[in-house]
């Protein structure tokens, strides 16, 4: 499976599941909620963060964040 940091810019995939238990919580806060499309923007110059549109907004994360998101 693909996570969100090995995405490329401008891809779009569906979220399939948050692999840290401890960002969890905070993933889903953030509206990156199993079943939703996310697409990724950009990355940061030196790779961290990352910006990606995920429930209709745009959203830094940092990359192990991205690395915990697992994507279809």
């Amino acid at each position: 499976m693909v996570n969100v940091a090995e995405m490329k810019s401008g891809e779009t995939r569906k979220i399939v599941e948050i692999l840290d238990e401890e960002l969890t919580l905070k993933l889903l806060e953030m509206g990156c909620i199993p079943g939703n499309k996310i697409t990724f923007n950009y990355r940061a110059p030196l790779g961290d963060p990352v910006c990606v549109s995920v429930s209709g907004y745009e959203l830094a994360l940092r990359h192990s964040e991205a690395k915990a998101i697992s994507v279809d």
